[in-house]
């Protein structure tokens, strides 16, 4: 509840700010919209909004889906095996080295302007995070747990799935939260490029009519749902974390 208090704190002072900026800097709505204007486009869009929005919902929740799953089984795969780290480690590493946003119009040509395109943009744009949270967690298991496993006999399969990857819950929750936050950029990055739907593809197109408080709508819903999203993924990564500590 004081949680809930200080955010909403927090939104009515940028609300604030925001007006106060637009009422003193006399600034045009066609360049800055105020708040009462992007609320009331909001509520006569809502349709519209309501439709698109949908479409990127779904966009992020399949990417965020793929992305974690692919992205923690790799981690497993690494941390199991010396040689594959040493393969691979160095092609995830180049492989950041090329900007996700720059291969938007490459999976636009590949996979089309439907979904399929924005949703291997959010997978790709948030395994990275997911990966490497999780292998650094798998690879810092505390020496103590490793002696004991060995001392018991244990065989390399049991180690890893009963005392590393437990013990690696809590840096999986850190890569969860940061993925929260990336896939949906990587779902509108998609939409931007080429796309018929999406609120990526409504701000695109409220830009090109000068409906400016249409666009910032639009924006709005887009941060309200990335915002939902993190705290939903902040509550599975703490239920995660509390699992891992009564684990030990």
């Amino acid at each position: 509840m004081r949680r809930a208090i200080w955010a909403v704190a927090a939104a009515l002072l940028v609300l604030g700010i925001w007006q106060a900026v637009v009422v003193i800097a006399a600034v045009p709505p066609f360049i800055l919209p105020g708040p009462g204007r992007v609320a009331a486009a909001l509520w006569t869009n809502r349709a519209l909004i309501a439709a698109n929005a949908w479409v990127t919902i779904l966009e992020v929740l399949i990417g965020l889906a793929l992305g974690t799953l692919v992205g923690a089984a790799v981690a497993i795969g690494l941390a199991a095996s010396a040689r594959a780290r040493a393969l691979v480690r160095p092609i995830l590493v180049f492989s950041q080295a090329v900007p996700v946003f720059a291969l938007a119009p490459i999976l636009t040509l590949w996979f089309g302007y439907g979904i399929g395109s924005k949703v291997v943009m959010a997978v790709l744009i948030i395994f990275f995070p997911v990966a490497s949270s999780f292998l650094d967690g798998l690879l810092a298991t505390p020496p103590g747990y490793l002696d004991l496993a060995r001392c018991m006999g244990a065989r390399p399969a049991a180690t890893l799935w009963r005392i590393r990857v437990p013990a690696a819950l809590p840096s999986l929750a850190s890569g969860l939260r940061l993925a929260a936050v990336y896939a949906p950029i990587g779902a509108v990055i998609g939409e931007w490029v080429g796309a018929s739907r999406g609120l990526g593809y409504l701000m695109l197109l409220a830009n090109g009519r000068a409906k400016i408080d249409l666009m910032f709508a639009a924006l709005i819903v887009l941060a309200a749902f990335t915002i939902i999203i993190h705290a939903l993924i902040d509550l599975a990564a703490q239920r995660l974390q509390s699992r891992a500590g009564g684990g030990r």
